[in-house]
C-alpha cells in the first residue's frame, strides 16, 4: 500500500509538470530528427582550382570524379585558399604535379588526395607522385587538432551555461533575489552585478581550458594565445547571459537541465564538428542563430590558420551582440518579480 501511494504521487507530480513530460517525449524525437538531417546530407564535393600546364584530360577526370573545378593563377588560387572558397590548387610544371592544400580539415585533405590519385590513373607516368604542400596544418595533422578548437568552445559554453543557470536559479528559489528586489537597486544593477560575479569564475574557467588544451594537450596553435583567450571569454559571457536568462523560466534544477537538449545539443551539429556543406541549404541557416558557430569559426581560424584580429572581429562582434541581447532580455525578465 505504501509503495502504491509513492507510485501514485510520482505519477501525479509528472502530470502537473507538463514541460517535463513534453521534454521526455519530444526532445529525443527533435534531436533524432536533427541528426537524421545532418548525417543523411549529401557527400562532400571537393572544390579545386587548377592552373599551369594541367592537361584538359586531367581536368575532365577531376570533374568525372565529382569535383568542382575552376581555372586560376597561383596568386588567385592562394587568395581563394585563404578565404576558404577552394580546398586545393593543382598546378603542372615541367611534367610534375604540384598540389597546394588548404589543410585545415584533415578529412577534406584526404578527400582531395584520394580524388587526385584516382584522377591521375592512366594519365601520368607510373610511380609519379605529386608534390604536396599545405597552406595551413600539416600532413600529420590529427583529427583532434581539427576538432580541438570546437571542443574548447563547446566545453566553455556548456559548463558556464549550466552552472550559471543553476546558481542564478538557487539565488531566486533561496529568496536572495527577492530580498535584492525589495531594495532600491535597479533591475540592470542586479543583472550586471550577478553577471560580473559569475563572470569572474567564467574568466578563470576559460583561461584554464584554453591553457590546458594548448600547453598540456599540445593542441595545434598557429596564432595568438591571447586571441584564443579572448574568444573563449566572449563565448563564456554569451553562455553566462543565456544561462541566467533561461533560469528565470525554470522552477528547479531539473527544469534548468531540461534546456540542455534544446539549447546546447543542437549547437553541436552547427559548430564545425560536422561539415556544413554536406547539409541541406535550409538547415545551414540555423547556424546563424547559434553562438557556438561563431566561436568555433574564430577559434579554428586562430588555432589552425593563424589568423589575426581583423579576421575574427566579425565573429567577436556577433558574440558581443548575443551577450548584450541576452542581458537586456534578462533585465526585462525581472519585471515578472518586481516593477522598477
Amino acid at each position: 500500500m505504501r509503495m502504491r501511494a509513492l507510485v501514485i504521487r510520482i505519477i501525479r507530480q509528472f502530470k502537473r509538470d507538463k514541460r517535463s513530460l513534453a521534454l521526455m517525449f519530444l526532445a529525443p524525437i527533435l534531436i533524432l530528427t536533427l541528426m537524421s538531417f545532418v548525417f543523411n546530407g549529401a557527400s562532400y564535393v571537393p572544390k579545386l582550382a587548377i592552373g599551369g600546364e594541367v592537361p584538359e584530360m586531367m581536368e575532365k577526370a577531376f570533374i568525372e570524379q565529382g569535383a568542382e573545378v575552376s581555372r586560376a593563377t597561383a596568386p588567385e588560387a592562394e587568395a581563394l585558399l585563404r578565404s576558404g572558397e577552394i580546398d586545393a590548387f593543382i598546378e603542372a610544371q615541367n611534367g610534375q604535379i604540384e598540389l597546394l592544400l588548404e589543410g585545415s580539415d584533415p578529412s577534406v585533405s584526404r578527400s582531395v588526395l584520394l580524388l587526385l590519385q584516382e584522377s591521375m590513373k592512366g594519365l601520368s607516368p607510373e610511380g609519379m607522385k605529386p608534390n604536396v604542400a599545405y597552406l595551413h596544418g600539416a600532413a600529420d595533422m590529427s583529427a583532434f587538432d581539427n576538432f580541438g578548437p570546437v571542443l574548447v568552445g563547446f566545453f566553455s559554453f556548456f559548463f558556464v551555461f549550466l552552472l550559471s543557470g543553476v546558481a542564478f536559479l538557487r539565488e531566486r528559489t533561496g529568496g536572495t533575489l527577492e530580498r535584492l528586489l525589495a531594495t532600491p537597486m535597479k533591475r540592470y544593477e542586479i543583472v550586471f552585478g550577478y553577471l560580473i560575479g559569475f563572470g569572474l569564475f567564467a574568466i578563470f574557467q576559460s583561461v584554464l581550458i584554453a591553457w590546458y588544451a594548448i600547453h598540456v594537450l599540445d593542441m595545434m596553435m598557429a596564432g595568438s594565445f591571447w586571441l584564443v583567450l579572448l574568444v573563449t571569454l566572449m563565448l563564456a559571457m554569451t553562455a553566462l547571459t543565456l544561462g541566467t536568462l533561461l533560469s528565470a523560466y525554470a522552477s528547479n534544477e531539473f527544469q534548468m537541465v531540461q534546456f540542455i537538449p534544446l539549447i546546447v545539443v543542437p549547437q553541436v551539429f552547427f559548430s564545425g564538428l560536422f561539415n556544413m556543406e554536406t547539409m541541406a541549404e535550409w538547415l545551414r541557416w540555423l547556424s546563424w542563430i547559434m553562438p557556438l558557430t561563431y566561436a568555433a569559426d574564430a577559434l579554428r581560424g586562430v588555432m589552425i590558420r593563424g589568423v589575426g584580429w581583423a579576421d575574427i572581429a566579425l565573429d567577436l562582434g556577433v558574440l558581443s551582440a548575443f551577450s548584450i541581447a541576452f542581458a537586456a532580455a534578462n533585465i526585462a525578465a525581472l519585471r515578472k518579480y518586481r516593477k522598477v
